[in-house]
């Protein structure tokens, strides 16, 4: 399968915090035999790939689970209440195409709705929406409808319903869920890399669980895992767009987002010195980045004596909304780079790390 293809197929997949399965089997499909496949007890795939040497234990997160919805109740006219899973901005929400998963496993389609501007009053006018306030109307006029001849119940997940496109600068895609199927993808990507070279350590591909709804399955599994060091796979933030003419260096194309501050984690100075001096010596190029949300390194940098870890981000554009937009040459270089880590991370240089 192509990139191209393999990013569709990620990002089209179904999988809100605590629904992740299709992710979890994707992921297995790529992985294929070449990797011992484990899972947590809270459902994160734990993916190994022995090298020449049992340390250092190196474990690459990236998150399966998307934002999206859940349904909270059915009104008597066939509106659904929902609840927001990960971080929303309600303003975004009015007029977005989303669909419903039932426990059968029908998807049904639906649009976010709110009370018509041409009703609200001045003062509602001027206010920012909010969740509570809107519904997801799927086409009925009834209860009755929506539960018994459709199957929706309360505790269905709900996600965008939007397709990937490659823009008319073909380096661009649009897709929901690049938060954090990119990161899958790299995953997969990284193993095709060192499948058949010696590498001088044990690497964990990891897809986490619920890291939207607080970083919960990268808890689990470094507790399963006891990594060495660690490196979370993930988005981070453009700041190249109208509101943000700041001369941010952080932009699509301008390569890797390197973190050096989340409100989880200040990074490992070490990790940071080591990973930038691949980045200089290869012309790999990257940028310093902070985010006020966290990563899956939050938790796993915290697991038993401590991990020594850093975020890796490809910049993307309207994170947490219903479409973002990625960079392929960006995804390049994260992949360039993480292929490279794991070729020259070995004992030596990992004790020159924690010394």
């Amino acid at each position: 399968m192509d990139r191209t293809a393999l990013l569709k197929e990620l990002t089209g997949a179904f999988g809100i915090s605590g629904y992740e399965s299709a992710i979890v089997g994707l992921l297995k499909k790529h992985f294929g035999d070449r990797v011992e496949i484990t899972k947590d007890r809270l459902g994160s795939l734990i993916a190994c790939k022995k090298g020449t040497s049992d340390k250092p234990k190196i474990m690459f997160a990236a998150h399966m689970d998307e934002v999206g919805f859940m349904v909270k109740e059915i009104t008597k006219h066939g509106f659904i209440r929902f609840l927001p899973i990960g971080g929303w901005y309600a303003g975004n929400l009015p007029g977005l195409r989303v669909r419903v998963k039932t426990q059968k496993g029908d998807y049904i389609p639906g649009v976010i709705g709110i009370k018509p501007i041409h009703d609200m009053t001045e003062e509602e006018f001027k206010k920012i929406p909010q969740i509570k306030d809107m519904y997801i109307d799927v086409g009925t006029t009834d209860r009755f409808n929506v539960k018994e001849k459709l199957g929706i119940r309360p505790g269905d997940p709900v996600v965008p319903d939007a397709p990937f496109e490659q823009l008319a600068n073909s380096d661009l895609c649009m897709a929901k869920a690049w938060d954090d199927r990119i990161g899958c993808a790299l995953l997969v990507e990284l193993l095709n890399n060192i499948a058949e070279t010696d590498h001088p350590n044990t690497v964990y591909l990891v897809g986490t669980v619920q890291e939207e709804v607080g970083l919960r399955g990268a808890k689990t599994s470094a507790s399963a895992i006891a990594p060495d060091i660690a490196f979370a796979l993930d988005v981070s933030i453009c700041r190249d767009t109208p509101g943000n003419e700041n001369e941010s260096v952080e932009k699509l194309g301008a390569g890797i987002g390197i973190l050096v501050y989340d409100r989880t984690m200040i990074p490992h100075a070490k990790v940071k010195e080591f990973v930038c001096k691949i980045a200089d010596l290869h012309n790999i190029p990257y940028h310093f980045t902070s985010i006020k949300g966290g990563y899956d390194t939050g938790t796993i940098h915290l697991t038993n004596y401590g991990v020594p870890s850093l975020a890796l981000g490809v910049p993307t554009r309207y994170v947490h909304t219903g479409s973002s937009i990625v960079s392929l040459e960006d995804y390049e270089h994260v992949l360039n780079l993480i292929t490279l880590i794991v070729k020259d991370l070995d004992a030596e240089a990992f004790e020159k790390i924690t010394e």
